[in-house]
This record gives C-alpha cells, sequence and structure tokens, in this order.
C-alpha cells in the first residue's frame, strides 16, 4: 500500500512538472524572426590586418584582434563572412598573424598554439602545440623550394615547423639566453635564418641557422653601446642589412647581418634631418615575400608629424622624401611595386592620402584621397593599404584606418566612404535605456494642460486647435501610408534619423545610450539598432570606470532630458563629469562641478530642482559631500530630507563595509561598520535593489487561504564573500544580507565546497546566486527568499530603524546544467507579471528560467494546498527547454551585461543583451496578457460584427413591418 501511494505521488508529480512545463513554454513563429529584436556583431580593435589578395577583385579582409577574434569581413559592406571566437583569457591572445596563399598562420596563448586557418570559410587547418617558453616574434622561412616553413622565436629557444601540417622541423636552444634578449627574426629566401638579439647597453648577437637541420651557421657578436631595443628602433633593409636609429647621438647605423663588418655611424644631420626632442623615433621596412630580400627603402619616424623616406644603397643613405606634416605612412606592395601612402590632415576631421613610389619618392598622379571623419570620431591610429594594378599598369589603391576610438573606416578613391564598423561596441561597460520625446502634436496637447487659459473660452480654443493639429497629423499619415503602399518595397524605406523619433503608443521604442571601454557614448534606437549619434571623450585613459546616471527623463516637457557621466581614471582615482542630452547626444549647457579628490561613492536621489533634474550626491575620499546640481533649493531640500539620507562604502582590501548618514550641514557621520576578515575570504560582490523596481504584491497567499507577507527591506545588501583558500576541499561561499541603513546582518548563508564566480540577482524579498560546486564538480543555484510571516509589522511604510522581528527565511538549492556567464531578472512597469531571470551561455544562447522553478518552496511531495498555490514538485535539477532560448540562433558571445527596462505595457519587458555582441529583443514573462496577438484574426471578428449589425438592422425592419401589418388587422 505504501508503495503503490508512492508510485502515485510520483506519476501525479511528473504530470503536474509537465502541465507546469507548457505553462510556461513560450517561443517565436518563423515570420517573427527579427520582428521584434536584432543582432550586431563585431570583433573588437584589429591588433593584426591583411587584405586576402592584391588585386582589384579583393573581397575580404582578415583581422585578428584584442578581443581574441579571428574574422574575415566583406569588403563590400563591412559585414562579417566568419569568426573564430578564443577564450577571453591570456590563453586566446593572438601573439602573431602571417598569411600565406589561403591559408592565415596564428600564434596564441602565449606562444603556446600554432594554427593554420583557410581564410575562405574560416576552417582550422591543423593545430599544433608548442613548448613552453616566453613568445618574441615569428616570421615566414623562404628558400629555393618556396616557403614552407614559419620559425617561432621564443626567449630560449627557437623552432622551425612545416606549413602543410604544423609539424616541428627542429627545435634548438638559443646561445646564452639568459642575457641576451633575442627579438628579430629575418629570412630573405636564402634557405637561412637570421636571428638578432641583444644586451641593452653592450652589443649584438647575430645567429644564422641552416634551415635544414637548424645547426648554427655562423654566430657574430658586435658592440654596441647605444642600443637600448631592437622593436621599432631596428629593422632589415634591403638584403640583410640591419638599420637602427639611436636615439642619444640623433644618428642611423648600419649593421650587416652577413658580415662581421663593424657597424658604421651616420648622422641625421648630414640627411638634413633633425629628430624631434623626447622622440624615439621608429623605423618602418617592407618585405614583399619572404622568397625576397627587404626593400632598400625604409621610412623614418622623426616626430609625431615627420616621417622621411629613406634608401639604403650600396651602404650610403639617400633621402628620397620628406613628408612634414604626415599623420601616417604605410607600404604596400603590388607586383613588383612597391608604394608609400602618406595621410596628412588639413584640419581635425578633413584627411587626405597620397601615394608615393617607394624607389624614387615621386607622387603618383591620380591618387589622392580626399575624405572628411565624423567630428565625433577620434584621431586615425593606423592605415591599411590595399593596393592593386589596373589596366594600364597604374595603382590603384583602397584605404582602411582605423581611429582612437576603435573605429573602422574604409575608403575607395577619391575618398568615399564605402562602410564604418564602430567596433568599441564590442566593449560596451554600462548603459541605460531612455524614453523617446513626445512628438509635436503629443507635446502640444501636454502643454495645453500647463498653461493658463483666459476663462473657458480660451480653454474651448485650444482644445479646438489641438485637435485640428491631430486630425491634420492623422491625415499626413494615412496619405503617407497610402503613398508608400503603392511603392515597390525595395524602394520603400524606413530609416530612422534622430529627426523622425518620437515616443510610440506604448512606450516599446527607446534610447540605448551606451558607454564603451575607449570613451565613446552610443545613442542607438533600440527597434533597430541604427546609431543615431556618438560622441568621443579623448582624455580617457584605459581602464577607466564609468558610471551612468540619468538624471532627468523625457517626461518633464519642455526641459530637455539629462544623463551625468561619472569617468574615475585607473591611476589619478580622479572623477570627471559629463552632462549630456540622451536623446540627441549633445553636451548640456549645464557646467558640472570640478572634481579634486577621489569619488568613492555616487548616489542619484529622487530630490529634484526647480527644473525636475534628480541630484547626484557625489562621497570623496574624506567622505565630503558634492552635490549636482547645487542651487538654492536643492540645499533647502537636503536639509529637510537629511535625517532620511543614508549611504555606504566597501573596502574590499580592508573587508570592510562602513555605513554614514548625512547631516543638515552636509557633513557625514559614519554609523556602523562590517568587518569581514581579509584573512579567510574576499568580497567579491555587493549588490543592492534597483531603484525603479515596483513590487505589486506585498504578500503572497498560501494553500489554506492565509498570507505569507514578504520582507520588504529596500535597503536590503546582498553580500558576497568567497574564501581565500581555493582548495577544493576548504573553498567555500558566503552570502550576508545586511541592512544598509543600520549595518544588522539579516542572514548569513555559506556554501561549503563552493568557488566562483559568483553571479547575484537581487530582486523585492528574494536572491539568487550561481556558483561552482567543487565537490561535484556542476554549476547550482541558491535562492533565498525573506517572509515577515503571516502578520505584517507595518502595511503602510518600512522602515529599517524600527524592525523588531528577524525575517523568515527559506532556502534551497538546484542544479544548473550548463556553465553560465550572466543573471538578472525581469523588470516590468507595475511589477504584476511574473518574474523571470535570464541567463546568459557560455554557449552565446540567453535562456528565459521562469522564477517559479526556483522557489524555495517547491515540495518533494505534492500536497493539496502546495498544488492549490501552483507549487511546482522539487527537482534537483533545473530543465532547460530549447523555447526559452530568447535569442533562438542569435548567439550573443561572451556576454558581460544583461539589461532590462519596463515598456509601456505590463507584459513586455525590454531586453538588451552586450558583451563581444549586442542583441536586443522583448520578453513577455506571463505572454502578452494586454494585447491582442499578431495572428489575431481581424477580419474575421470585423465580418462577424458587420454582419451581426446587418442582421440585426434587417431583423429591426422586419419586426416593424409586422408589427404595422398586425395594427391593420
Amino acid at each position: 500500500g505504501i508503495l503503490e501511494d508512492r508510485a502515485v505521488m510520483v506519476v501525479l508529480s511528473g504530470i503536474w512538472l509537465l502541465f507546469a512545463l507548457f505553462e510556461f513554454a513560450a517561443a517565436i513563429y518563423e515570420d517573427q524572426v527579427g520582428k521584434f529584436d536584432w543582432r550586431r556583431q563585431y570583433v573588437g580593435k584589429p591588433r593584426f590586418a591583411h587584405f586576402d589578395a592584391p588585386t582589384q577583385n579583393s573581397r575580404k579582409l582578415m583581422v585578428a584582434t584584442e578581443n581574441n577574434v579571428i574574422a574575415s569581413i566583406n569588403l563590400r559592406n563591412g559585414e562579417i563572412i566568419w569568426r573564430q571566437v578564443d577564450k577571453e583569457s591570456p590563453e586566446g591572445n593572438v601573439d602573431l598573424m602571417l598569411f600565406y596563399g589561403q591559408d592565415a598562420l596564428t600564434v596564441s596563448g602565449g606562444g603556446r598554439l600554432l594554427r593554420s586557418w583557410d581564410t575562405n570559410v574560416g576552417g582550422l587547418n591543423w593545430e599544433f602545440l608548442l613548448e613552453t617558453g616566453s613568445f618574441q616574434t615569428g616570421c615566414l622561412v623562404g628558400s629555393a623550394e618556396g616557403v614552407r616553413h614559419i620559425a617561432v622565436l621564443k626567449k630560449a629557444s627557437i623552432s622551425l615547423h612545416y606549413l602543410s601540417n604544423g609539424h616541428q622541423k627542429w627545435s634548438e636552444a638559443l646561445p646564452e639566453s639568459e642575457k641576451v634578449q633575442y627579438q628579430l627574426l629575418y629570412s630573405g629566401g636564402g634557405g637561412t635564418v637570421y636571428l638578432v638579439g641583444m644586451v641593452a647597453g653592450s652589443h649584438l648577437v647575430i645567429v644564422l641557422y641552416d634551415i635544414d637541420d637548424g645547426k648554427i651557421i655562423e654566430q657574430v657578436t658586435i658592440s654596441t653601446p647605444w642600443i637600448r631595443r631592437l622593436q621599432d628602433l631596428c629593422g632589415v633593409v634591403g638584403d640583410g642589412i640591419l638599420t637602427c636609429i639611436d636615439t642619444e647621438s640623433h644618428s642611423l647605423w648600419i649593421l650587416p647581418l652577413e658580415s662581421a663588418q663593424e657597424p658604421e655611424q651616420v648622422v641625421l644631420q648630414s640627411l638634413e634631418l633633425e629628430l624631434a626632442e623626447g622622440f624615439e623615433g621608429k623605423i618602418l621596412t617592407t618585405q614583399s615575400s619572404p622568397l625576397v630580400a627587404s626593400s632598400s627603402q625604409f621610412c623614418l619616424q622623426l616626430s609625431e608629424t615627420r616621417y622621411a623616406l629613406l634608401q639604403l644603397h650600396e651602404g650610403i643613405f639617400s633621402l628620397l622624401r620628406d613628408f612634414v606634416q604626415a599623420v601616417l605612412v604605410s607600404f604596400a606592395t603590388t607586383g613588383d611595386k612597391v608604394v608609400a601612402a602618406v595621410m596628412t590632415a588639413k584640419n581635425k576631421t578633413a584627411f587626405s592620402v597620397n601615394l608615393y613610389s617607394a624607389e624614387n619618392g615621386r607622387r603618383l598622379l591620380d591618387t589622392a584621397m580626399n575624405f572628411n571623419l565624423d567630428p565625433n570620431c577620434g584621431q586615425p591610429e593606423q592605415l591599411y593599404i590595399h593596393a592593386f594594378q589596373k589596366k594600364d599598369d597604374s595603382v590603384g589603391y583602397r584605404a582602411l584606418v582605423q581611429t582612437l576610438d576603435h573605429a573602422l573606416i574604409f575608403i575607395q578613391q577619391p575618398g568615399r566612404i564605402i562602410w564604418t564598423r564602430e567596433e568599441a561596441l564590442a566593449e560596451v561597460v554600462t548603459m541605460e535605456m531612455v524614453d523617446l520625446p513626445l512628438t509635436g502634436t503629443q507635446a502640444e496637447l501636454e502643454g495645453e494642460f500647463g498653461k493658463k487659459a483666459d476663462g473657458p473660452m480660451g480653454m474651448f480654443m485650444k482644445r479646438l486647435s489641438s485637435q485640428l493639429i491631430l486630425l491634420q497629423a492623422w491625415s499626413y499619415q494615412l496619405l503617407k501610408m497610402f503613398y508608400d503602399a503603392r511603392k515597390p518595397r525595395s524602394h520603400s524605406k524606413n530609416e530612422i534619423t534622430i529627426e523622425n523619433l518620437a515616443r510610440d503608443e506604448f512606450n516599446l521604442q527607446k534610447m540605448m545610450v551606451m558607454v564603451t571601454a575607449s570613451g565613446k557614448l552610443f545613442g542607438i534606437d533600440s527597434s533597430s539598432g541604427t546609431i543615431l549619434w556618438k560622441q568621443y571623450f579623448e582624455n580617457v585613459k584605459p581602464g577607466s570606470s564609468f558610471k551612468l546616471a540619468v538624471q532627468r527623463t523625457t517626461a518633464h516637457f519642455p526641459h530637455p532630458p539629462q544623463c551625468t557621466l561619472i569617468i574615475k581614471d585607473k591611476e589619478t582615482r580622479l572623477s570627471s563629469l559629463h552632462v549630456f542630452n540622451p536623446i540627441f547626444g549633445k553636451r548640456s549647457h549645464v557646467n558640472p562641478p570640478l572634481l579634486t579628490r577621489p569619488i568613492l561613492q555616487s548616489l542619484l536621489l529622487p530630490i529634484m530642482d526647480q527644473d525636475y533634474a534628480k541630484v547626484l550626491l557625489l562621497i570623496d575620499d574624506e567622505h565630503k559631500v558634492t552635490v549636482f546640481p547645487s542651487s538654492r533649493n536643492i540645499l533647502q531640500q537636503l536639509q529637510d530630507f537629511a535625517s532620511v539620507i543614508f549611504f555606504y562604502l566597501v573596502d574590499p582590501a580592508w573587508g570592510k563595509l562602513n555605513g554614514f548618514r548625512l547631516h543638515k550641514d552636509l557633513r557625514t557621520e559614519e554609523i556602523w561598520e562590517v568587518v569581514i576578515p581579509t584573512d579567510t575570504q574576499k568580497i567579491v560582490i555587493v549588490k543592492g535593489k534597483r531603484s525603479n523596481e515596483h513590487v505589486h504584491s506585498q504578500g503572497r497567499v498560501m494553500g489554506d487561504r492565509s498570507v505569507l507577507y514578504k520582507y520588504l527591506n529596500p535597503n536590503l545588501l546582498a553580500v558576497v564573500t568567497e574564501s581565500i583558500d581555493m582548495h577544493h576541499e576548504r573553498t567555500f561561499i558566503c552570502v550576508y544580507l545586511i541592512d544598509g541603513v543600520t549595518g544588522r546582518i539579516v542572514h548569513e548563508s555559506v556554501q561549503r565546497k563552493a568557488r566562483g564566480p559568483v553571479y547575484v540577482v537581487h530582486s523585492e524579498n528574494w536572491v539568487v546566486y550561481q556558483y561552482w560546486n567543487t565537490k561535484s564538480r556542476r554549476n547550482e543555484m541558491t535562492v533565498l527568499e525573506l517572509y515577515e510571516g503571516t502578520e505584517q509589522y507595518n502595511s503602510t511604510a518600512f522602515s529599517s530603524l524600527d524592525r523588531p522581528f528577524s525575517p523568515i527565511v527559506f532556502q534551497q538549492s538546484y542544479i544548473f546544467p550548463s556553465a553560465i556567464s550572466l543573471v538578472e531578472a525581469t523588470i516590468t512597469d507595475k511589477g504584476i507579471t511574473s518574474r523571470h531571470l535570464l541567463i546568459g551561455l557560455h554557449s552565446g544562447g540567453i535562456l528565459s528560467l521562469p522564477k517559479a522553478f526556483l522557489d524555495p518552496r517547491r515540495p518533494e511531495v505534492p500536497s493539496e494546498h502546495t498544488r492549490e498555490e501552483n507549487l511546482i514538485p522539487y527537482a534537483p535539477e533545473l530543465p532547460i527547454r530549447s523555447e526559452w532560448y530568447i535569442n533562438y540562433n542569435q548567439s550573443v558571445s561572451r556576454v558581460r551585461g544583461i539589461y532590462t527596462a519596463p515598456s509601456g505595457l505590463e507584459s513586455t519587458c525590454l531586453v538588451v543583451a552586450y558583451g563581444l555582441d549586442i542583441f536586443q529583443t522583448r520578453v513577455y514573462p506571463s505572454k502578452q496578457f494586454d494585447v491582442l496577438k499578431d495572428d489575431y484574426d481581424y477580419v474575421l471578428i470585423s465580418s462577424v460584427l458587420f454582419g451581426l449589425v446587418f442582421t440585426t438592422m434587417i431583423t429591426k425592419r422586419l419586426a416593424q413591418v409586422k408589427l404595422l401589418n398586425r395594427a391593420w388587422r
């Protein structure tokens, strides 16, 4: 009897779970793909770039980027043909990229992996694991039989590999590798490899290897007390002649690699050249093929804007051309011709590129390329030239310009920009969504209620004029719709620009303000992904941190919206404020305060000034407060509300959390401190609740019709710590729930034999965090839910200062059968819609998991009360259904952030996932209960309604005739 009852319960649990899965299943139809979502793919800032063929019909650009991506880009439209994404860690760094034929050779992972790629399809030809050692450089090796090998230089060894399969032919230890720094490899096609090393301030070592057996043919030591480094300051020119620049004596040195001659010095003044003060100089050489020697012409950079084209012939330098106002110089080879492309700046945005023959320094006719860059774009940083021979044997070319803000601009003669790729969007660090402004007619109606009219007649006339404006706008829209309907679909363009931006009926279209690591801001339309404006901050240094605050939205017409970007320098720790309009991207006329001390915390208070701008409170390292804006009205409000303004500071290095309060004179006072022992654990995450979050229900109805009230503490902080000891038996994760006002530890949870990375979602009365279980070797998720009990202490307002009872905590853990990169929760306007967890997976998928599956009260054995509550029976492993992927086959690589925003529809949540790619879509956690579906049959319903109306009219007429006939009788 007991076994039968258990079997029945198991069957009922399975049926209940099946129905629950059907209830939460949600997917899109084939015709909905791309209708409400879009994806933009990026590769990042290029480290290496190469055009596939020196012909006019070349269609591919091969790049290897700082984001560990190898990709092929279509030269016609700038779209990605294929892309290979390696590990995000230093193991995936692309250290070297070489090309031969249709293959691309890469060395990655600090010289750990040697790979060959098919440039047509992006497939991996072969992969070879190299010996350990610090990677220095590499080169293709030419011989009488052709190019069949690649040489790889490590700090202590050199190895030769076959291009056909990557197998090692030989490997040799470097002589005196502990003292000598080997940094340069050269092969001129003679079946030998030259290796050049140096001891700074002492001597050079030149080693000649035989490629057949790896034996040292010759080893020469040359005294060079002036040498500092080889990279950028030295290069091989002509038939094996090492040319170096000495920054101290302002001279060039000639060192033949093939003979033991003493170095020869040539003073720059003898060439009528001079090195700029404080500038080290740079030598640019070119080699058209590993089968031939390097070109005898090279370029010497003398300053930031001056280059000299020199030629070395029979040991004598000659000046071919002096480029005085040059920004960038690049060499290119087509056929037997070598050209130098020189970019000059006319002003800050206008540039020109000209080709010069490397043989004589003469400018080639009809090769001028004049173009203008966006004023909100960075200055050019790299120039890549794709040169080709035309039918009349003249040289034509196309240019790829890489700017400081990581933009790629492809330009064709005579200066037409073919496409632009904003690769800064591959490193988005933070973002916000801002409501679009009202249309002119909507603004007119809004303004009508804010104006005082002269009596009822004036109000009537204003209302009449507003209605006429609305009628005119509706008529224009109707005519435009009919006009566009007559055009072919290919001719009708619905381009979105700043001029025609307007809020839609359900506020589904918003402005996405994105901040990138390069210091560039973007304004992107959320419905199409179109970049509407961009702004670049030139003084932002690498590694800076950003925080974006929306001080005023578009709801306060006629005041423009206002955002403030806080940029914190990594080295000086000083911050700066930039105020701008998020809709148009223009800088605001409001002058932010100048910050002279490092900022530790920033708070956006709900207090508004007379222009409806929220107050930004900045706390520096001396715990002094800076207010922006700081008008009299604001300071008076701060004095009135000072007693309810609290904030906290976190010092992870010392494991301290300190709570402060604000006095009326804007002084701060420390009121609590929590110290985490740093000898055993470290603080990794401190997360509070979102300020724009709404909670619709204050309690949860139980199966017995009683109410379990939620513990809704808006000041609650989730503090996650991780053990210092990373041994799998002793590691642990600890979660503290701390009240940010009083410093009281509300709850503490410890997960033993667990380690990070930890991802936390903190919302309403629950906390969900994910970690790695070292004992079971799996990902797990733990949920904490806090309740006050069946009686609510205070139903009107929550006060952290008046909480005599500790909350009831429910806790449960689940197995998640996939690797996780990020977790975020959905949010809606009123909080009525059920919550879903958006989980970014390493596979590129984004999973929408119903919060009901992470309920700590899920019963092991369902009862009548649990069925009444619709609780899903407990199962240790969380399910993953294919219908829950909100990005179907649109994978998002390396998800670093998921941003959710409410819309005008309670059922709809806007989602933006950003990482290496950007993906935007809409999710409906409780389905679309407040709008009609897309497949709603309007024709059928209209036909039924018209039929009923017509039938009613006929029936009424027949009834009247019948009554009239009856009266005549």
